[in-house]
């Protein structure tokens, strides 16, 4: 499923337009990201978390001359599905 996808069912469910479906799912995207890029997490029950870890600087290989390359220390999103979630996949 994509964005617009995303917003179409949505709309239908909840009765909306898409715009403001569209507006709805920009504004928890971003409230998600900022609350991410501030170190902080957001949890929602029954349906998963979602918190930044850190991954260490490593080094990796080059696949087309295999020289060893070094890759830098970052912090990436991190998804950890709910247990409500879990169980109905």
């Amino acid at each position: 499923m994509n964005k617009a996808e995303l917003i179409d069912k949505l709309a239908k469910d909840a009765g909306i337009t898409k715009t403001q479906a569209n507006d709805a799912l920009d504004s928890f995207t971003k409230a998600v990201a900022d609350t991410l890029k501030k170190g902080g997490k957001v949890t929602l029950v029954g349906f998963g978390t979602f918190s930044v870890s850190k991954r260490a600087a490593r080094n990796g290989r080059n696949p087309q001359t295999g020289q060893i390359i070094k890759i830098k220390a970052k912090k990436v999103a991190k998804f950890k599905a709910g247990k409500a979630l879990s169980d109905k996949l």
